[in-house]
């Protein structure tokens, strides 16, 4: 039996990464001025917001997939996918936030992390309800 310790580990790795982000979304509005709850005025403190909810919206198609992924593959496997997924994910919030030009690499990264789990979770739950019926 797995215990998914692994996976467990990068699901709060992933929480963390997203938390450090929130916090620098704070430190952009404390630095150009521009209290919550505006959201627009300071091209830095924008590109922050973005950063954040980007990483928000991925969220919810990475976390069940390197779940599933774990339960019908491997834990470890999920799990080293997973820490790419925050690399990737860390990449692209610093791009961004220096300049919106150099997030793509980061962007990659996370959503070939995401694909790979996704899809291996999907692939591997059609073949066992084949195989089981």
């Amino acid at each position: 039996m797995q215990t998914h310790a692994y996976v467990a580990i990068v699901t709060i790795l992933a929480l963390l990464t997203y938390l450090w982000m929130g916090l620098a979304v704070g430190a952009a509005r404390r630095k150009c001025g521009i209290a919550a709850p505006c959201m627009t005025g300071d091209p830095a403190l924008e590109r922050a917001i973005r950063a954040h909810s980007n990483t928000l919206e991925w969220l919810p198609v990475f976390l069940p997939s390197m779940w599933l992924f774990a339960l019908y593959w491997s834990d470890l496997v999920a799990a080293a996918l997973g820490l790419v997924w925050i690399v990737g994910r860390i990449a692209y919030q610093r791009g961004y936030v220096a300049d919106p030009a150099k997030r793509e690499i980061g962007f990659l990264i996370q959503a070939l992390a995401t694909a790979i789990l996704l899809f291996g979770a999907l692939g591997r739950a059609v073949w066992v309800l084949a195989v089981t019926g």
